[in-house]
């Protein structure tokens, strides 16, 4: 049988946000985390065809995990934004 392994890095201003956004979706071979200034996800499986399925979930769960980080982080500068 074949073991197939990949990373997919990817750079964020808020990787902390988007690793903790994505992780509750994580599949059993999945695993993914905050490094400095990136997302890494540990991918694994032995059928070709289930891994792309499992990396195109992954990717769509990423674009919308970093729109949410981003709109948090906007409000949150507004918030902490001095009033006058």
């Amino acid at each position: 049988m074949m073991e197939i392994r990949g990373r997919i890095c990817t750079v964020h201003s808020r990787p902390e946000c988007i690793a903790a956004s994505l992780s509750p979706d994580n599949l059993q071979n999945m695993h993914t985390r905050a490094g400095k200034g990136c997302v890494i996800t540990d991918v694994e499986g032995t059928s070709l065809r289930s891994l792309i399925a499992s990396v195109d979930d992954y990717l769509m769960n990423l674009a919308i995990a970093e729109e949410l980080c981003s709109l948090a982080g906007e409000r949150n500068r507004r918030e902490d934004a001095p009033r006058g």
